[in-house]
């Protein structure tokens, strides 16, 4: 039993506890960490299969993006945020455990790296690494469906976007093209008024109860 497999069964169990604690744990930001973890163990179980372009994209797109998807969601939640704003330093035992757990897992695959002299492929005996064997294939071979998979992926995000841009009744809608042509005398507008023939009387006891105070001259 070498140390690859031994940190494969550690990392996957580590991901599997981290999962777990995600849908037990009762605190929001207890679980958005959990997820974090678990996100973080698999791409490392990823990493040490072999395929590191997966591991290195689960870390980008899920832990850094996905998860603010998910703090976004948190927060535009009708939840009573006060409490837990108010103990912030009670989180910090919590995320520090979970930051300790991910740098010992990079120390592990870089020593579990460093002890490779054979980068690990879905090819053996090409003998070159996981990401260039992937983009020479994608490139090259699959580049069709590559092409037709990113049309794909734009019509549905134009067709989501004009499902959320319907018009609604009772709703303000702005005009960008509107309030970039607008004029200085669209927004202000010069006003004359006659002067005032009499003023009201001061309150008795006033700074400006006094005959020169309140005199008015036309």
């Amino acid at each position: 039993m070498d140390l690859a497999f031994i940190a494969f069964i550690v990392f996957a169990l580590t991901a599997v506890a981290s999962a777990i604690g995600v849908i037990s744990v009762r605190n929001p930001v207890h679980a958005a960490l959990s997820l974090v973890l678990t996100f973080f163990s698999v791409a490392c179980v990823w990493i040490i299969a072999g395929a590191e372009f997966l591991g290195v994209a689960l870390i980008l797109v899920y832990v850094g993006a996905v998860m603010v998807l998910f703090l976004f969601v948190v927060m535009m939640l009708d939840i009573n945020v006060g409490p837990m704003r108010t103990g912030f330093v009670r989180y910090l035992p919590f995320g520090l455990l979970v930051a300790v757990v991910m740098l010992v897992e990079i120390l592990v695959l870089i020593g579990i790296k460093a002890q490779m002299s054979v980068p690990l492929s879905a090819d053996p005996s090409a003998g070159i690494s996981n990401v260039e064997w992937l983009a020479t294939s994608l490139f090259t071979t699959y580049l069709l469906p590559f092409e037709t998979a990113a049309v794909i992926l734009t019509i549905a995000v134009i067709a989501a976007v004009m499902l959320t841009l319907r018009q609604r009744g009772g709703t303000k809608r702005q005009n960008p093209g509107d309030q970039s042509r607008v004029k200085s005398t669209d927004r202000v507008r010069m006003v004359k008024m006659a002067p005032s023939q009499s003023a009201p009387a001061p309150e008795p006891g006033s700074l400006y109860d006094s005959p020169a105070d309140t005199e008015v001259k036309p």
